[in-house]
């Protein structure tokens, strides 16, 4: 999958996220937890677009593994959000899809970038 795609991916779920978090503040609910949903759930993409302008292929994996703990604690938040009842089943199950896709995705290419690096150290070490 191109990197533009996980990119758009995470844009669109940020935007989501965004949606989500003023339908539910305009309830007059949970500000401070609002706040965490917003904060994580639009790092994701945050840190993939920064990742992919990353100085060293380290950095670059460094951005991927933060966006990936981001997936992480956004899942938690909409967990609790279903459980304390400011979100429905179907609206946590809809944005726990797009979290996971994008954790997929996430973990394929923080595993490439993983490789690739080995990869470049063992032709460095035996170059030298």
């Amino acid at each position: 999958m191109k990197e533009n795609t996980l990119i758009d991916l995470s844009r669109e779920f940020a935007v989501d996220i965004v949606k989500l978090c003023t339908a539910i503040q305009n309830k007059n609910r949970g500000n401070v937890l609002i706040n965490q949903l917003l904060r994580c759930g639009t790092s994701i993409g945050a840190n993939i677009h920064e990742g992919n302008y990353a100085s060293s292929k380290a950095d670059f994996i460094n951005k991927f593994q933060i966006a990936l703990k981001e997936c992480y604690e956004t899942e938690y938040w909409l967990g609790l959000f279903k459980e304390v009842g400011y979100i429905s089943a179907e609206e946590h199950n809809s944005f726990y899809s797009k979290t996971s896709k994008l954790r997929k995705i996430l973990a394929t290419s923080i595993k490439t970038a993983k490789e690739n690096l080995d990869k470049s150290k063992i032709k460095t070490t035996l170059n030298n």
